[in-house]
């Protein structure tokens, strides 16, 4: 009997970098394992374009560490790839090359009409879509990526350089953020999402799909409150969107320390998801939903689907 491949997919996000390790069987996988870990790439440089030479210290030790446990699975079969933050840095491609040099890790760097598409294959590939248009949406610390399409095609795809860590920056400055803090951050998403509001017109998305980040720590907050546990192996998840809106109050009206203690809430999205919440918002005065089907599967999933398919050369 022939072995399973094993594969390895590292995604750099912005804020977050995942490491996914996974067995491929046909047209299934199994997660071997999975690891996320806070390195802040943008952090004290992307409103500059740049990387620290901070953010790059901490990128190159969690990289280091991701090699050791794909070495340990004995997996030669690395994508990794990295989005806004690099993508939009000065310095990135000097970046690409030491990380290269020093660990061996090849890094592609994905436009944000790629990682656009990549979401939407995850997305689908975790069973979140029917025959309706939905409207996806996964929020990057540096960059948001909307989707719509349904379990057949994407009709429309943009990613737009609006992510929390950018947001953070622009907007959050008081701690509870302040009510015109809010407004100006929804304004200002209401300028820059104008080919957003366009295409939502154009093509009457009837659901919302949101996927990582943002969205699994609402549903973990929710499923808190609910005092209810999900189940293993469950990819797609409902989250009324009543339910949003009261998580969404004590967000904006909670501190920092007051914000870490709501159960569920994790410390590596605490700062983000009050400006994230604040775009969920502004989206949901645009497309009228009773509920909001948030995907564990996202980009990461995507680039597995690929694999999975041939599309992506192991």
């Amino acid at each position: 009997m022939a072995h399973p491949k094993k594969a390895a997919v590292i995604d750099m996000g912005t804020n977050t970098f995942h490491l996914l390790l996974v067995e491929l069987n046909g047209k299934e996988f199994k997660t071997i394992y999975k690891e996320k870990i806070a390195v802040k790439l943008g952090q004290g440089g992307i409103t500059q374009n740049q990387i620290t030479p901070e953010a790059e210290k901490r990128a190159l030790h969690t990289l280091g560490h991701f090699k050791n446990l794909i070495d340990g699975e004995a997996i030669d079969q690395v994508f990794a790839f990295a989005t806004s933050a690099v993508r939009n840095a000065t310095n990135g491609p000097e970046f690409v090359k030491k990380v290269k040099e020093e660990l061996g890790i090849q890094i592609h760097v994905i436009s944000g009409e790629e990682e656009a598409q990549l979401i939407y294959e995850g997305i689908h590939f975790s069973d979140a879509l029917d025959e309706h248009p939905s409207l996806m949406m996964d929020i990057g610390g540096g960059s948001v990526e909307f989707i719509i399409g349904n379990n057949q095609e994407v009709f429309w795809k943009r990613s737009f350089e609006i992510g929390g860590q950018r947001l953070l920056d622009a907007f959050h400055y008081h701690d509870p953020i302040l009510p015109e803090e809010v407004e100006k951050l929804e304004q200002y998403c209401g300028e820059k999402l104008q080919p957003l509001l366009e295409a939502i017109a154009t093509y009457k998305p009837s659901g919302f799909v949101g996927a990582s980040g943002t969205f699994d720590t609402l549903i973990d907050m929710y499923y808190a409150t609910m005092l209810q546990c999900k189940l293993t192996g469950q990819h797609v998840f409902e989250l009324p969107v009543s339910d949003f809106y009261q998580l969404f109050q004590l967000l904006i009206t909670k501190n920092r320390a007051e914000r870490l203690l709501i159960p569920g809430m994790i410390a590596m999205r605490v700062d983000m998801i009050v400006v994230a919440s604040c775009l969920i918002d502004f989206i949901l005065q645009h497309v009228r939903v009773e509920s909001i089907r948030c995907s564990h599967y996202s980009l990461k999933e995507g680039a597995v689907s690929r694999m999975i398919s041939g599309e992506i050369n192991l």
